[in-house]
């Protein structure tokens, strides 16, 4: 019997849980292959989750919001990374739609059970100080809610050294990749271990 029991666990090992990543270029690897990216680079150190990067180039807060609900239901997972709105600002759209669509994210998210990983996102100081503050305002009052932990933008340990950019000045380049790793990790164990 303990052989049987032994072969069936073998046969259908208990299922990781999961991590889905909801993002832009920043977490889908751009300008290099997906399994040099920072979410590839972090699987080995969350070895009981499996991590669904479902992030898309381009992708802004509402785009994100629309793919969201079959995310959910396909992937049932424990933890929701969001780091949306980059593509937003720099189309100027209005920080009141971002919070609307990030605030839908997020009650999507955590009525399927999951928690949130909410990453700061920030505009470039070009487009003025007041848009900049209204923007960055949204994940501060969107991360103060229940069953969402707050993360500061990691970009902004990565674009002050030049060797860590792609030639576009927006897009972190490979080397960069196990930094953002190292920032991130920390992050995601303190959400996955939240109450």
């Amino acid at each position: 019997m303990a052989a049987l029991l032994a072969c069936l666990v073998l046969a259908f090992p208990l299922k990781a849980e999961t991590i889905l990543i909801l993002g832009d270029s920043l977490s889908a690897s751009y300008g290099m292959e997906e399994n040099q990216g920072w979410i590839n680079l972090m699987r080995p150190q969350l070895p009981s989750h499996t991590l669904i990067n479902a992030a898309v180039s381009g992708e802004t807060s509402a785009g994100g919001l629309r793919r969201l609900p079959a995310l959910l239901d396909s992937a049932k997972p424990e933890l929701v990374f969001v780091m949306l709105g980059g593509n937003d600002g720099l189309r100027g759209f209005s920080p009141t739609e971002l919070k609307k669509n990030l605030t839908k994210i997020i009650d999507l998210s955590i009525a399927s059970g999951s928690r949130v990983l909410l990453s700061e996102v920030m505009v470039p100081t070009n487009y003025g100080g007041r848009y900049a503050k209204a923007f960055a305002d949204v994940y501060q009052e969107l991360g103060t809610r229940e069953g969402v932990t707050l993360m500061r933008f990691f970009m902004t340990d990565i674009i002050i050294d030049p060797t860590l950019m792609q030639r576009d000045g927006i897009h972190p380049n490979e080397a960069a990749q196990p930094k953002i790793a190292e920032i991130m990790l920390p992050y995601f164990s303190s959400a996955l271990t939240a109450k």
